[in-house]
């Protein structure tokens, strides 16, 4: 279907907003399920465009002094910022997110990224110099200087950009997503091409006008969008691009990364979660309960750190499971718009299907649904109630695959040994949680589970700390400093002493 209206917004290709050769679809507030506006629908060609656009904007760019780079960052989160309202109502049409999370969490976060990566940070590292001993043919490069006299090699470490990256971003968060990329890209001096989510790519139009704004030159920064399949494929296959950086699932992340591994380009992948929370028998239960209840509430769900999957010892097992269904009971559902609202809509009625049918699967394995488990009675909307399942085991569907809504199984365990084992048996490794009254015996544990990172009683981040997974949840490490990291090349530069 065609989207015909007087809000169709244009791609952004080297530098101009051009038409998009596949016309228009609608983006639909899953709220309502009124038409917010018409996404452009992308061709082959016109990605094409915009990665060849990339390519040649990257040599400029990238000889361009960290310092001018940094003042078209710190003027973008200016820019976004100045705008806070307006981009938070679009955000909130397009996602569905409550009104505290779209201007605090998206948006706000957003603009933060930006204004975090218009500081300039060293990229050369001073290596301790190497003394080569007479005879010693420690290189080759000695050996054709003349092979058996002594020498002092000094040595450093620069990080260079990589080139040209495709950013493709999740639906959960069209500002702070894209942001966390595009930002240390830039940084970096990277150029970039972007394709947003088809769910809500307007947000992401928004930060390419304020880019455009704060002075990005034309083609740095590229954003194409479209339901087809082959526009992802295209951006991530394209000759002129280096790197890609995706956030999604992990089915999708195995196909970008073959095609990646093909050419040899660069990936940061951040991939799906299961998150285990361990709620141990001395852990403060009203924190474990306030934490676990994120997962009901944040995004609904639709957070792939979420603590999905709670693993509790037998002491506190009955009491947790008890408050657990009390807390998602208490939980308002309905219009994000309303202050009172605390639980939004999935992103679409597609999404809800599915995890409703993850809910009735859960019910077929055995686990007893304590809280939720009907959908919410609204006419209009793709509403799900916050879902508890107790008496689970680790080998359901619900317990292994990652549902991406507002559901938390519940699986009991004896012993520490056997809540870290538990903990450890799953293909995802991103987040997990360790709830313990004893300081010291929680960070024993956390240093046991498998996992990118570990929340001891808490399920905040610190935004300068690595972020990534093991296992199927992704490869690489971004945020804070990692991700100038993960955006470059490092380049070794060795010189006589």
């Amino acid at each position: 279907m065609t989207f015909k209206g007087p809000d169709q917004q244009r791609l952004f290709v080297g530098g101009s907003w051009v038409e998009p050769d596949g016309g228009h679809y609608p983006v639909i507030d899953p709220a309502t399920e009124e038409t917010v506006g018409g996404a452009p629908e992308a061709s082959r060609d016109q990605v094409d465009a915009a990665c060849a656009a990339a390519r040649e904007a990257f040599g400029p760019w990238s000889r361009t002094a960290p310092e001018e780079r940094a003042a078209v960052l710190a003027r973008a989160a200016d820019i976004i910022h100045g705008h806070l309202g307006p981009y938070a109502a679009l955000a909130q049409a397009e996602t569905g997110a409550t009104t505290g999370t779209a201007r605090g969490m998206q948006v706000g976060v957003g603009a933060a990224r930006f204004r975090r990566y218009a500081r300039v940070e060293p990229a050369e590292w001073a290596i301790p110099p190497q003394i080569n001993e007479a005879g010693g043919g420690t290189s080759h490069a000695l050996k054709a200087g003349g092979a058996g006299r002594a020498g002092v090699m000094g040595a450093l470490a620069v990080r260079q950009p990589v080139g040209v990256v495709t950013c493709i971003t999740s639906y959960n968060n069209p500002w702070a997503n894209p942001a966390g990329k595009i930002a240390p890209a830039l940084a970096m001096g990277n150029t970039v091409v972007v394709k947003p989510a088809p769910q809500d790519p307007l947000s992401v139009y928004r930060m390419a006008e304020a880019l455009e704004a704060a002075g990005a030159p034309a083609g740095v920064v590229n954003v194409v969008s479209g339901r087809s399949a082959e526009i992802g494929e295209a951006a991530v296959s394209s000759p002129d691009v280096d790197m890609v950086s995706f956030t999604g699932s992990t089915a999708v992340g195995r196909r970008i990364a073959e095609a990646c591994g093909r050419d040899m380009k660069r990936q940061l992948m951040e991939l799906g979660g299961k998150g285990a929370a361990l709620v141990l028998d001395d852990a403060d239960l009203g924190s474990a309960v306030a934490g676990i209840g994120t997962t009901f509430s944040f995004y609904s769900g639709q957070i792939c750190t979420a603590p999905t999957r709670v693993l509790a010892q037998r002491g506190v097992y009955d009491r947790l499971v008890e408050q657990l269904a009390a807390y998602a009971g208490r939980l308002k559902v309905g219009d994000p718009r309303e202050a009172a609202t605390v639980v939004g809509p999935v992103i679409s009625a597609e999404h809800r299907d599915r995890v409703e049918s993850y809910v009735e699967t859960g019910r077929k394995e055995g686990a007893v649904v304590v809280a939720g488990g009907e959908r919410p009675p609204y006419e209009r909307g793709f509403y799900v109630a916050p879902t508890l399942l107790a008496d689970c085991t680790n080998d359901m569907r619900v317990a292994r695959e990652e549902i991406f809504g507002p559901v938390v199984c519940v699986i009991p365990f004896d012993d520490e040994e056997e809540g870290i084992a538990l903990a450890n048996d799953t293909e995802y490794g991103l987040i997990d949680y360790v709830w313990s009254g004893d300081v010291a015996r929680a960070f024993r544990v956390a240093r046991r589970l498998r996992a990118g990172g570990v929340g001891v009683n808490t399920v905040g981040r610190n935004m300068e700390a690595p972020f990534g997974g093991f296992k199927q949840s992704g490869v690489g490490r971004d945020v804070g400093s990692y991700a100038l990291h993960a955006y470059s090349e490092v380049q070794a530069l060795v010189w006589p002493g």
